[in-house]
């Protein structure tokens, strides 16, 4: 019974997209793990960089024409933890841009040597800590399958001096998008160096805004095979004007056409047509206030097939129908490998 509760819990979690990161993104916290956690590393080292200073593209979302150096970088290991019910959590600080580092929780279920990745990208307004749930551990058991997660820019924890503090998501758009696709690719980067994970086999999952930039990975970089996507927010003229996302008194800035020109070329809506993925699934929450109407029929419509795209009328039918496999059935389903099983 607990364990239901817990996966209805996260799920519903997942399925709601916030209104303002601000509000939100201190409300979402995990329970402590089922066994404490040991640091690997003093904080000194963990935030120490080799990074030097470089000018970035947000205008592209390739990270060979980003400017990034586009080499694996290494992570350093946070903290490391076998959980009872039968998998390992890892976190670990990866860093590529100087002042900005990244936590990546990496959770792979025990028994199989290298099983298929699932990369997970929650709303900006989600904090990462949402990963020590043993929910993603069980999901992980369940279905087979490697879950790696961290957050995007303009996220908590990656919201760092000197930034000012009215600076959010959606009012550095351009940035926010362009350099979480960058981060995507960086992080398959890193994750291919490793040998106990099949990278031939890679899946991701976006929420949100972490739904749009799932969808930009996935154009740029032919590793994501299979996308699932919930609420993904875009085309971005309607959807900057009928969110319910956009405080009022800010709404008439994001209209300018100067700020519109700026993210054109990150639009989801233009690189959905031409995705190259196995498997897509769209899963629009009708009832959601955070993508407007007309915003939800023009991403529906980019999709290569109407198939691809499930409606629900509200969070609760969407709970309904992946409460029982959870989060990441669906794509370890698509991913479907031969897996070993560790000897």
């Amino acid at each position: 019974m607990l364990h239901k509760l817990t996966t209805a819990f996260i799920i519903i979690v997942l399925a709601i997209s916030t209104l303002h990161a601000q509000a939100e993104a201190t409300d979402v916290q995990s329970p402590p793990s089922a066994v404490p956690e040991k640091s690997l590393v003093s904080n000194e080292l963990a935030t120490s960089s080799s990074t030097v200073p470089f000018k970035e593209d947000w205008t592209t979302i390739s990270l060979a024409k980003s400017g990034l150096p586009v080499q694996a970088v290494g992570g350093i290991l946070m903290t490391k933890s076998e959980l009872p019910s039968g998998c390992t959590r890892e976190l670990l600080r990866l860093e590529w841009r100087l002042g900005d580092p990244i936590d990546l929780y990496v959770i792979r279920p025990l028994g199989i040597e290298k099983p298929p990745v699932g990369v997970f990208l929650l709303n900006y307004s989600f904090d990462t800590s949402i990963f020590q749930n043993d929910y993603w551990c069980s999901q992980a058991k369940q279905n087979k399958l490697a879950i790696v997660g961290f957050g995007s820019a303009l996220s908590w924890q990656r919201f760092h001096a000197p930034r000012p503090m009215k600076a959010w998501f959606v009012s550095e758009l351009q940035e926010a998008l362009s350099t979480s696709t960058h981060d995507v690719q960086m992080v398959l980067n890193y994750m291919e160096t490793r040998k106990d994970l099949d990278m031939k086999h890679v899946g991701m999952y976006g929420q949100g805004s972490g739904g749009t930039i799932a969808i930009l990975a996935a154009a740029a970089d032919p590793r994501i095979s299979v996308l699932d996507v919930t609420d993904p927010w875009g085309d971005w003229s309607n959807w900057l004007k009928g969110s319910k996302q956009i405080p009022e008194d800010e709404r008439a800035t994001y209209l300018n056409p100067e700020f519109l020109q700026k993210v054109a070329n990150l639009d989801p809506v233009n690189y959905l047509p031409q995705l190259m993925v196995k498997s897509l699934r769209i899963q629009q929450v009708m009832d959601d206030p955070v993508t407007p109407p007309a915003a939800k029929e023009k991403i529906a419509n980019a999709a290569p097939r109407p198939d691809e795209v499930v409606h629900y009328s509200d969070k609760n039918a969407q709970h309904k129908a992946v409460l029982l496999g959870g989060i990441t059935e669906w794509l370890a389903k698509q991913l479907n490998p031969a897996t070993t099983i560790a000897k």
